[in-house]
């Protein structure tokens, strides 16, 4: 049994490279064309989740969620840090890095893309259990109707292919595939973003139930603060790559500390606003830069309405502020 946490990042970045195409090599040779893009997905993000604990990931769309929760899950080496689960690493080391773990599941956003079409729901779920010998094929039809009724789905429907469910059904199929693997860890990319509204609360309180029931760690990355205050204990706030604000749900929701979050706040639609405010809805001013060339200093600054010298120049580092909450702002240098 660890001790530690159960998923930790340790500065990890990633990068990705796009070389150029024939054309445009030649047109570099010819002095109008560049040289191999980049793209800083996840500039040296560090997170930790202790056992049984859900943390949010939450941020606009391009700011690295995905990738992170891919470096998370295995899929991602990281091109610098470490990732390790509950203690050990994550992927081998060496020039093709692979995971070696299947203690870490992940549930994909679209589960009509992520379940092959070709195959029935039976065969979904028991091929990992079989191939990692969780299970037999003499017991694989009674160990995927366990795990299709735990996601409230009937076993009969064991025979179907994907395309004969519904989406909230389809992702229950997705949820069953990855806890069929007995994981200790759970990465939920955007997971009812997909689904409808009625849908999508139906499949929250499973989550919910299994997290409850089955004891689960999860990373749960979501761009919907609605869902993300209902299914989380702790939120870390993403933008352009880095972590700029983490703490406890509650505290994160009351009283945002990054400009950022306070502007992802402001910006969520509301019925009603606080007495003594106008009901103007407030967008976050201007647009996310380009991943292929990030700005110096703090990524918000361009957006930042308290964006001081320091801020263009010199990166903040994610600090503690108090026993519970950590952010990367300049603002609280002196505090």
């Amino acid at each position: 049994m660890t001790t530690g946490p159960m998923l930790e990042l340790d500065a990890v970045s990633k990068r990705f490279v796009r070389n150029p195409n024939t054309g445009e090599r030649i047109a570099a040779l010819l002095g109008a064309g560049d040289g191999p893009r980049t793209v800083h997905a996840v500039d040296r993000v560090s997170l930790r989740i202790e056992a049984r604990e859900t943390l949010a990931l939450v941020g606009e769309s391009g700011c690295g969620k995905s990738t992170l929760g891919r470096i998370a899950s295995g899929i991602h080496a990281p091109t610098e840090g470490r990732a390790s689960l509950g203690g050990s690493p994550l992927m081998s080391s060496g020039q093709r890095p692979r995971k070696i773990t299947t203690k870490v599941q992940m549930v994909f956003q679209d589960p009509f893309a992520s379940l092959n079409p070709r195959m029935t729901v039976a065969d979904i779920v028991a091929e990992g259990p079989i191939a990692h010998r969780l299970t037999d094929r003499a017991a694989a039809a009674a160990y995927v109707a366990r795990w299709l009724e735990r996601v409230g789905l009937d076993p009969a429907f064991a025979s179907r292919f994907p395309h004969q469910f519904s989406g909230g059904q389809r992702q229950r199929v997705a949820i069953a595939r990855a806890l069929a693997m007995q994981p200790d860890l759970l990465v939920c990319d955007e997971p009812v973003a997909s689904l409808d509204v009625s849908i999508q609360a139906q499949v929250l309180n499973l989550f919910i139930d299994l997290r409850r029931d089955l004891g689960l760690t999860c990373l749960f990355i979501s761009h919907d603060l609605g869902v993300v205050r209902h299914v989380s204990d702790r939120v870390a706030i993403m933008y352009l790559g880095r972590v700029v604000e983490i703490g406890p749900t509650a505290e994160i929701f009351a009283s945002p500390r990054h400009p950022y979050t306070q502007a992802l706040l402001e910006s969520v639609p509301r019925l009603k606003r606080k007495t003594g405010t106008d009901d103007a809805f407030r967008p976050i001013a201007g647009e996310i830069p380009s991943p292929l060339a990030p700005p110096p200093g703090c990524h918000f600054h361009p957006r930042c309405p308290h964006a001081t010298d320091a801020c263009r120049t010199t990166a903040p580092q994610l600090r503690r502020l108090d026993q519970t909450r950590s952010a990367a702002c300049h603002l609280h240098d002196a505090a």
